[in-house]
């Protein structure tokens, strides 16, 4: 686990420092989505390697309890829907950046903006907010997992907003209210399943959901 929250040190604050150094030298030569789709396999590869014991007997729990892993993660796409609906009907003063950019995203990259929401973004999220905080924190105390791993998750997804837009706004911090229902969701379906993959897979399928509606929208 020790390479794990290396790794983790690393994913927040070097590598997207890195993402945008490569991003601006291939300048227009690779589109921002292609160029994504690359960080993302590489994030995932790097994953793999330093925890491939850890992914190994995770992935031989979910063959095992394929059963209970399955339902979990149908039971937390389910809750999930239904607290972010109720989540939605609180008037928030700014909107989701990132649902409004879905649409110009698939337009411009379909393919590799379809790949990064539903295939890549989740296993790497999953390994390390799942499989690593909420894991380890879960040998301790449950209360404490659930205290800090959901909110922790629900502000990483809105925390660039704040400084996103040339001054400091933090009412984009409110936006992680849309998150929590989905980063309790995942956390319980781990739990439950006692595999990360049923929470890999059930973040697919909630990335896939709101990528349809908000294209659909």
């Amino acid at each position: 686990m020790f390479r794990g929250w290396v790794f983790f040190a690393l994913y927040l604050t070097v590598f997207p420092g890195v993402m945008g150094a490569v991003q601006q030298l291939t300048g227009s030569e690779l589109p921002v989505a292609e160029t994504n789709v690359l960080y993302y396999l590489l994030c995932a590869a790097l994953l793999f390697l330093l925890l491939w014991t850890f992914l190994r007997q995770s992935f031989d729990r979910l063959l095992d309890r394929l059963a209970e892993n399955l339902l979990a993660a149908a039971v937390g796409l389910a809750a999930a829907a239904a607290l972010r609906f109720l989540v939605g009907l609180i008037p928030l003063p700014v909107q989701n950046p990132n649902t409004m950019s879905y649409p110009e995203q698939f337009a411009l990259s379909p393919a590799a903006t379809a790949v990064i929401l539903v295939l890549l973004m989740p296993v790497v999220e999953e390994i390390l907010f799942r499989g690593l905080i909420f894991g380890n924190l879960r040998r301790y105390s449950r209360g404490l997992a659930y205290g800090l791993a959901v909110p922790v998750y629900a502000v990483y997804c809105v925390w660039q907003f704040v400084y996103a837009y040339g001054v400091i706004d933090w009412r984009y911090l409110l936006l992680a209210l849309e998150y929590l229902p989905m980063s309790a969701a995942l956390c319980w379906c781990y739990e439950r399943g006692q595999s990360i993959w049923s929470a890999v897979l059930l973040h697919m399928a909630l990335n896939g959901v709101t990528l349809y509606t908000s294209l659909a929208l």
